[in-house]
């Protein structure tokens, strides 16, 4: 705590400038917490807000569970795995190579035909034949269907292709490596 001598004539005020005989009145409650929400609304509109990462297995756990039911979905409306179910998993894969993480760029490509094989493997048409007959309903489906596994995972390979090379370089080269010091080591 400041001691104050009679000699300076003005104390420090709230703000921490000298006040001389002035009064001022506390600030009014609704006054203060204006104020407050007004900042707080400054600072979270100018904050830069963290994008939401996927790990790999995040990945491949979304693309396989958005797949299925895309499949489940058609399977209820359209009687067997067709064009929605493909335009599910095209959208899924883009979306996992969007939102992936930069460690693990290389898990969209590969989640992407293991969640189209388990989607038509869960909801392909067994025909009535037992498991001969679903099994000939899953590779019919998956030789019917494969423009749109090749096109949603060549679109999340393209995407995560594209994004490792905006990445910065990890490796940044030491002093000891410049041109300049390889010069002076050849003498």
């Amino acid at each position: 705590m400041d001691q104050h001598s009679a000699r300076s004539g003005a104390a420090p005020g709230p703000g921490g400038e000298a006040t001389v005989g002035v009064y001022r009145a506390p600030r009014p409650r609704q006054a203060v917490m204006a104020t407050a929400v007004r900042q707080t609304v400054h600072r979270l509109r100018t904050a830069q807000r963290p994008r939401p990462r996927l790990t790999g297995l995040g990945t491949g756990l979304l693309t396989t569970a958005v797949t299925v039911a895309g499949g489940g979905i058609d399977v209820l409306l359209f009687d067997g795995p067709g064009v929605f179910f493909g335009l599910v998993f095209v959208a899924v894969s883009v979306a996992a190579a969007v939102y992936v993480r930069p460690y693990d760029l290389v898990a969209a490509p590969v989640a992407a035909p293991i969640a189209f094989a388990v989607g038509i493997a869960l909801t392909a048409d067994s025909g009535g034949g037992g498991l001969a007959g679903h099994l000939l309903g899953v590779f019919t489906g998956l030789a019917l269907m494969t423009g749109w596994l090749y096109a949603g995972t060549v679109l999340a390979a393209a995407i995560v292709g594209i994004r490792a090379l905006r990445l910065p370089s990890r490796r940044r080269r030491s002093p000891r490596c410049s041109a300049v010091q390889r010069e002076r080591s050849r003498r």
